[in-house]
Parts: C-alpha cells; structure tokens; sequence
C-alpha cells in the first residue's frame, strides 16, 4: 500500500512550475510593468529620505514622534536611538530598510484593511479566507521567493512582494477581529438613530475598532521588518545586505551592529505607531 503511494505522486511541485512557467511567458510585460512602478516608488522614496540631512531628519523624526505621543521621553528616546544608527555607520542603509517597510505596510494595509472589512460582515469569506491566510504565515518564506524571483528578476521588488505575502495576514485579521468585536448594543444604537450601512461602518464600527486595526498596521510593520534579512538575499537594499555578508565571512561586529541596528528600529517603529488603550485613553 505504501509503495502505491508513493509511485502515485502527486505532482504539485510540476503544477506550480507550469504555472509560473505560463505566467512568465504570457504575462512577462504585466510583471515588467509592476516592477517599474514598485522599484520606481522605492527608490523615489528613499532618494527623498536621503535628500534631507540625516540630522535634520533624525529631528523631524523626533519632532513627529512627539506630535503623535506627546511624550518627551518617546522624542528623546528615537532622538538617541536613530543617533546610534547613524554612529555605526548604517544610515543609509536604515532608510533603505525603512523605505522598503513603508511601501510593504502600505501595500498590506490598503489591501489588508478592505478584505478584513468585508470578512467581518460576510463570515463565509472568512472561513475561505482562514486557511489561506494560515498558509502564507506558516509557509517557508522561500518557497514563495523562488517564483516572485523568477517573475520579478533580481532585486528589490521580490522581496517587497514576499514581505507583503508574509504580512498580509496581520491586518486582514486584526481587522477582522476589531469589527466583530463591536458591541451589538453600539450597532443597535445606530440602527436606531437611522444610520445607514455606510454611516455605521465609518462612524460606528471602524472608529470603535480602531485601535485593534492600528494593532494589526504595528504587527505588519513587525513582520515586514523580520523580512528585512530574507529580501537581502534576493537583491533587496537595506539592513539585511550587511547582516548576508557578514554571515558569508562570519563578521560578528557587522553581524552585531546591523542587527542591532534593525532591534533599534523595530523599537522606534512600535513605540511610534503604537495606539494608546481605551483605557488609559479614558
């Protein structure tokens, strides 16, 4: 029985490769196409990030952090954190991580955020949805990064396109999860007061879920950041490139600072984009 089995293989390696295959013949201009625009929007926005000072941007960054937070000890703390960064060294290299964490996010969240808000009202596409998105966490990142490499070509579009394949999750469900958290008191309420569909999506459901959807925005950027390392292998700029070359000559001082380096700007980027409580907001 077993070596029936085994001689009655499913091809599913075979299926993948025809259809990678296909779309590389067929749809070769459309991923072209994509990977100007995606490359274009990465680089534009890094070419800007590196126009300014790196002081100057170290204080608007601090600047900003106490606007959102009003927190003197959240502007000081990203003042000497990103001070630390550009003391070893790794400033350009930090922006170029940052750049390739902005565009990823946004890309997630603006498709992330709709589907999870349409899953949270119909629960049949949740439940389709479920296994997929248990399917792009758990699987290894390598998997999906030999095809996007084979349609993208060599550089930082792959590993943009596997870092929004890894993060993707994050916000559909926690937006999921902040919408059917609603109280269905606070639904009827609105009801009541002859809300439209509409109207209590943007002025009912989605102010009230807020912050779990902010959670999910923080987790996304947490997880586009991990991919940092994994996208140096495939072309990508950023933090990644020294920690790859450093575990190819086993340079533990590089290996050290840059991942240091990464640890100081996961902090800064939760810390920053965090949302306080509803209860420490009341």
């Amino acid at each position: 029985m077993y070596d029936w089995i085994v001689d009655h293989k499913i091809p599913l390696g075979s299926w993948a490769k025809t259809l990678v295959d296909l779309l590389n013949v067929h749809a070769q201009t459309l991923f072209d196409v994509i990977s100007l625009v995606i490359g274009s929007g990465i680089n534009g926005l890094t070419a800007v990030l590196l126009w300014f000072p790196p002081l100057v941007l170290v204080g608007l960054f601090a600047v900003g952090a106490y606007l959102l937070h009003r927190s003197w000890a959240l502007a000081l703390f990203t003042l000497l954190a990103l001070l630390l960064v550009a003391n070893l060294g790794y400033w350009q290299a930090t922006l170029e991580t940052l750049s390739l964490v902005i565009c990823s996010t946004l890309v997630s969240v603006v498709i992330g955020i709709p589907v999870g808000i349409a899953a949270a009202h119909r629960p049949w596409l949740y439940a389709s949805l479920r296994p997929i998105l248990d399917l792009m966490q758990t699987i290894p990142t390598f998997v999906y990064l030999i095809p996007t490499l084979v349609l993208f070509g060599l550089g930082t579009v792959p590993g943009l396109i596997s870092t929004v394949v890894f993060s993707l999750p994050a916000p559909i469900r926690l937006t999921h999860l902040g919408l059917s958290s609603v109280p269905i008191q606070l639904y009827e309420a609105g009801k009541a007061f002859g809300a439209t569909k509409r109207q209590l999506l943007f002025k009912v459901e989605l102010p009230y879920a807020f912050p779990t959807i902010m959670a999910g925005v923080t987790q996304c950027i947490m997880l586009s950041l991990s991919m940092v390392v994994i996208a140096a292998l495939v072309g990508a700029d950023g933090l990644g490139k020294p920690v790859v070359r450093a575990l190819n000559t086993v340079n533990i001082a590089m290996g050290f600072e840059a991942g240091a380096a990464i640890v100081v700007l996961a902090i800064v980027l939760d810390r920053v984009c965090k949302v306080p409580s509803r209860t420490r907001r009341a």
